[in-house]
């Protein structure tokens, strides 16, 4: 492989990389919202608005935390919903809660 083919193939290499990545938060802004009834939401106790919370069954829960604060939460500060890894190709409201919730480092 001459220098100029090495080079060629890097640029390649890197395009496509970077096309591959907008393409990928192309479809995560067109996954569809996770509903309150998927198995995964009620094993988690996911609600669409963390005030919506049953406080009796989830007593450590707090009006405070909600998918936007949390580790776990993939989109951006500000938007209204983004993914998360606990809902393989589904969105959360970033207003939602459940119980895998971890305070955003």
């Amino acid at each position: 492989m001459t220098p100029s083919d090495r080079r060629i193939f890097i640029g390649r290499a890197v395009a496509f990389g970077g096309s591959m990545l907008v393409a990928r938060s192309a479809l995560a802004a067109d996954a569809p919202m996770v509903a309150e009834s998927d198995p995964q939401a009620v094993a988690l106790g996911y609600r669409g608005d963390t005030k919506k919370v049953d406080r009796a069954k989830y007593p450590k829960h707090d009006a405070s935390q909600h998918c936007g604060t949390c580790q776990l939460y993939q989109g951006k500060a500000g938007d209204a919903a983004g993914p998360c890894p606990l809902f393989a190709g589904k969105r959360v409201a970033a207003q939602g809660w459940c119980s895998a919730w971890v305070k955003k480092a």
